[in-house]
């Protein structure tokens, strides 16, 4: 069933009674909760415009419900469950029962679970004391039952809507939460009392979808949805089973969760409430009916919202005038002397540096200047190297001076243990207090920040010297931007990868004051800026959202983005919390919010590597789906090319080729002599006695093909007929000299439009080639597979990136 294209919109027909629901969360406050009983959850879901839920009756401790009362519900079943703030899982205390609808069957369940659910549920927090809720946290035996039984609130009664299906699938939880740093999300999938079992064991993204409510609609998530095990099974797309629900429903669900979750949001200033977490597991289905089986919710009072950086100040930092240090020793190499070292040899003009030490009138030629105060004019940026204990009293000074544009904190210990905790709140008011100003006051990078490389800006503020890591400098064309939370990672990458070359990295450090999402808001607009990659731990309150969608906006102006998120394992995230003062938020929401702002999520620091390098190389090719061809001289490398083309991440398909270029292999394999040797099919493999020019033109071929959109070739070094040498005395193996792959890979790959990717699967023979093609703009990989598992996902990602401009240009 397809959602007619012509009707309002989900949200267009949607019905929300706000003043009732912000009615309940208003009496449940009152009543010293921050939660709504499960029959209030369902008076929420009444007034929210979606399914209505299932007719109920609160039986409360010493009440004398009528018999009609008792048997006013429908059907010949009826439920009856516990109701108590610390009872989450009724069912295993035995707080659900099914029971006959007639009076005197309902009052016998209704007294015995009075007394039954209390004394399990006193036995299982006896067993596993850490389970308990925090106003049991002590008790045991009379004390903790006695705790157990005030705390119950009656039973409730539940009109019973038998499902149309009791069969795997055929249960959906849908649920909105406010997380920290991305705000709202809603999610939908798989349902059930195995939910957390079925998002552990199924390929990602089926058996559960997230996204964030704030960039996203009913429609949107419900394709995302579409996607699941879920809705297939209640789609009746799978064998044996039938649909139980319409299409339009499940997006009107969405789009009323969706609704609710943006109105009740910590990012909404005129929020009441805010909802922490609503959720409704299950949602069973009778005769085309959603019904809600189980609820819950909790909400709070918003806080406060943060006052704006005036992140646009990135400029000062990433192009600036002049250039003030803080910690320079001039009697030894410390961290600022080799700042100040790296600043000049980028070509920063001396002149326009201030040095701020007091005693000295120069040193090496830099003006010397006593204090901050004595400044001959406010910095675009100020560098910061000196004790973190000392730095406090200096920010005082640059914002009571008006200093700088910028700053860049390079010290740590200033949250990232808890003995620092103290000094980087302290620093974050102060901060904060000159944001409150009319200007806005400086900007902060850091702390804990390795430092800046900006190109453009003609300066380098890393604290490693060239000895460490030799670094290209000069005017090049570079069009990237490197942005990670962890400068070692960073420099690590560059250390390993000195082809990657960007034009900006930006070590943003413990997030004190800038944070990724203002970085990601100044770079989306940087004309000079086709590639972002960006490494991260973990975002500050709401700055996840922040990022994505700046990612958004970046990727709609032409950008790639790529992205890798540290701390995806209990044990990593524990790691990050301690590294650069970051608070690893779920991995899963994280991911999926990039990834539908059109960024690509490495999965491993190999793959960001490699996935970087492509950005850089492939920006300006046309991709026009994901039909790959591939070729190599090597056997094995065709078949593991053609092996890889799928995987949790990523879907290509192998090409079929078209007659017209198929007759021009098979012509040149004739005059090769190859002939008798290959069948041209896809994968390719052409023979261990395929020269250079045969591996040009067979790529050529098939670049022209209208079948094919990428290609892989095998470049096959070890080949005596390929010429892959540096400086052979043998000049058959050559390949500086005419005609040679090194020479006329880089002019094919310049003149096509489309995607090719080269592998040289050989020893550090064969390093000098691998540089000679990587200098000249071609993308090369050691292997093959790590080749088509890059191009893959980087396929994907373009193709994503591309539909959401389309659906930008047709929103405008």
């Amino acid at each position: 069933m397809t959602v007619p294209t012509t009707s309002p919109s989900a949200s267009e027909r949607l019905r929300i009674d706000y003043a009732a629901i912000t009615g309940l969360f208003t009496q449940a406050a009152r009543e010293g909760r921050d939660f709504l009983y499960e029959y209030e959850t369902y008076a929420l879901l009444k007034s929210s415009g979606a399914e209505t839920p299932p007719r109920t009756h609160l039986l409360t401790p010493g009440a004398r419900p009528s018999e009609d009362v008792l048997a006013a519900m429908p059907g010949d079943r009826v439920v009856l469950k516990i109701v108590s703030p610390t009872i989450v899982h009724k069912t295993e205390v035995g707080g659900v029962r099914v029971v006959a609808n007639r009076p005197e069957k309902i009052r016998s369940a209704w007294r015995r679970m009075l007394y039954e659910v209390p004394e399990a549920y006193t036995a299982l927090v006896e067993r596993h004391p850490q389970h308990a809720a925090e106003a049991y946290q002590g008790l045991r035996g009379e004390a903790l039952l006695d705790a157990v039984r005030a705390d119950i609130r009656g039973v409730l009664l539940v009109e019973f809507m038998p499902p149309d299906s009791e069969a795997f699938g055929n249960e959906m939880i849908v649920g909105i939460r406010n997380s920290r740093e991305f705000g709202m999300i809603i999610s939908a999938g798989l349902g059930g009392t195995d939910t957390e079992l079925y998002a552990e064991r199924f390929r990602k993204g089926q058996a559960i979808v997230a996204a964030p409510t704030a960039m996203i609609d009913g429609e949107a998530f419900f394709a995302l949805f579409r996607q699941t095990i879920s809705y297939r099974k209640l789609a009746g797309l799978t064998r044996g089973q039938r649909r139980i629900v319409t299409d339009e429903q499940l997006i009107e669900c969405f789009a009323s969760l969706i609704a609710m979750a943006n109105t009740y949001s910590p990012a909404n200033p005129d929020a009441r409430f805010v909802i922490d977490e609503l959720e409704i597991n299950p949602f069973a289905f009778t005769d085309y009916l959603m019904v809600p089986l189980d609820g819950m919710c909790r909400f709070s009072k918003p806080a406060a919202l943060p006052v704006p950086r005036p992140f646009e100040k990135i400029h000062h930092l990433l192009h600036p005038d002049t250039i003030g240090i803080v910690g320079v020793s001039t009697t030894r190499v410390n961290f600022g002397r080799i700042i100040l070292g790296n600043i000049l040899a980028n070509g920063f003009p001396a002149d326009q540096v201030r040095i701020i030490r007091p005693g000295q009138d120069r040193f090496e030629g830099i003006a010397c200047i006593p204090e901050i105060g004595a400044l001959d004019g406010k910095l675009d940026l100020l560098v910061v190297a000196i004790a973190a204990e000392k730095v406090p009293d200096l920010i005082d000074q640059v914002i009571a001076h008006d200093a700088a544009q910028a700053v860049l904190l390079i010290p740590g210990g200033m949250g990232e243990t808890d003995a620092s905790q103290d000094r980087a709140t302290a620093v974050k008011a102060t901060i904060d207090a000159a944001h409150g100003r009319a200007d806005g006051g400086p900007v902060f990078l850091g702390a804990n920040s390795l430092g800046v490389i900006s190109h453009p800006g003609r300066y380098d503020t890393l604290f490693v010297p060239d000895a460490k890591l030799p670094r290209r400098r000069g005017s090049h064309k570079r069009t990237a931007a490197f942005v990670s939370q962890s400068g070692a990672f960073m420099i690590t990458r560059l250390s390993k990868r000195p082809e990657l070359d960007p034009a900006y990295m930006i070590s943003v450090g413990n997030q004190n004051d800038l944070t990724l999402g203002d970085v990601m808001r100044y770079l989306q607009d940087a004309d000079d800026i086709d590639v972002i990659a960006v490494y991260a731990e973990g975002f500050k309150d709401l700055d996840g959202l922040a990022f994505s969608e700046a990612v958004k906006g970046a990727v709609v102006a032409g950008k790639d983005l790529i992205f890798y998120k540290a701390g995806r394992t209990p044990e990593g995230k524990s790691a990050t919390s301690g590294h650069t003062a970051s608070l690893a938020g779920d991995y899963m929401v994280c991911e999926s919010c990039v990834r539908q702002a059109g960024g690509m999520v490495a999965q491993s620091f190999s793959q960001f590597e490699d996935l970087l390098m492509l950005s850089q190389r492939l920006h300006h090719k046309r991709v026009d789906g994901t039909r790959l061809a591939v070729l190599s001289g090597a056997g094995f490398e065709a078949v593991g090319m053609a092996d890889n083309i799928q995987s949790d991440d990523y879907c290509m398909q192998m090409a079929v080729f078209s007659a017209a270029p198929v007759a021009k292999i098979e012509k040149l394999l004739a005059q090769k002599g190859l002939a008798q040797l290959v069948t041209v099919q896809n994968p390719l493999d052409i023979n261990p006695a395929a020269d250079d020019e045969a591996h040009l033109l067979t790529t050529r071929y098939l670049l022209e093909d209208a079948n094919v959109d990428a290609v892989v070739v095998g470049l096959d070094p070890l080949s005596p007929a390929m010429r892959t040498l540096e400086a052979c005395e043998l000049a058959r193996y050559d390949f500086k000299t005419p005609g040679s792959i090194a020479v006329e890979l880089p002019k094919l790959a310049a003149e096509l439009d489309k995607p090719i990717v080269g592998v040289v699967d050989g020893g550090r023979l064969y390093d000098p080639l691998v540089d000679a093609l990587m200098q000249r703009g071609v993308a090369v990989f050691r292997s093959s597979d790590r080749a088509v598992s890059a191009l893959a996902m980087y396929i994907e990602g373009r193709l994503q990136a591309e539909h959401l401009r389309r659906a930008a240009a047709g929103s405008t």
